[in-house]
């Protein structure tokens, strides 16, 4: 299976990136191939357009879409927005920030989640 991850990159804490590689490797040893945009996208692109343009590629040709969530990152944001426009299915993996009250971008990924279930 092609699993892109969503993650944060730019301002990633150690922890989180830790995290990341720790499941990316994980992943891997079970077969799968994986996207990790820490290691797989060309973090020196002066714009980020060429960034957004690979991971666009890469989202599209994913099979499934997992999600380590930090709300702080525009990077994720961005990368959801592309996943849901495309209809990929997801897995919630983990959140670094508790869920606000009312709405919030983890509680529509879990909806989605439960959507790709039915």
């Amino acid at each position: 299976m092609k699993i892109y991850i969503i993650c944060s990159v730019r301002n990633a804490t150690d922890a989180q990136v830790a995290h990341a590689r720790r499941y990316t490797a994980g992943l891997r040893q079970k077969g799968h191939t994986v996207f990790w945009p820490y290691e797989n996208a060309p973090q020196d692109d002066p714009t980020g357009f060429d960034i957004v343009s690979l991971e666009r590629e890469r989202i599209a040709e994913a099979d499934r879409i997992d999600v380590l969530w930090d709300v702080e990152s525009s990077g994720s944001h961005f990368d959801l927005g592309m996943a849901f426009a495309l209809r990929k299915p997801i897995k919630r993996v983990i959140t670094w920030q508790p869920d606000k009250s009312g709405k919030s971008y983890w509680k529509v990924m879990e909806r989605w989640e439960m959507e790709e279930l039915e």
